[in-house]
């Protein structure tokens, strides 16, 4: 295995975690920003509100996307095995 091909199996890495991580991250700060605008505007100053939302919508990202994420990291895993044996 030449330094060409794992800097591909490291960015194929890195598109996998970006892909399967960036949907919960962008929701739960998109959540955060309009709770806390909301907190801003009404004084509600209260820490849970923000907790407990934001892992409702990473729980619901994941009932949703759990099973297209579960698909794209076994198929790096695959062609991570394929690799190794070949």
């Amino acid at each position: 295995m030449d330094t060409s091909q794992v800097a591909d199996v490291l960015r194929e890495g890195v598109s996998v975690v970006i892909k399967m991580a960036g949907p919960m991250l962008i929701l739960s700060m998109v959540v955060g920003v309009v709770i806390a605008i909301f907190q801003a505007v009404t004084q509600i100053h209260e820490q849970t509100i923000s907790f407990i939302l934001k892992l409702i919508v990473v729980i619901a990202v994941l009932f949703i996307g759990g099973g297209w994420m579960m698909e794209t990291l076994l198929d790096y895993t695959r062609s991570l095995y394929v690799l190794m044996l070949s």
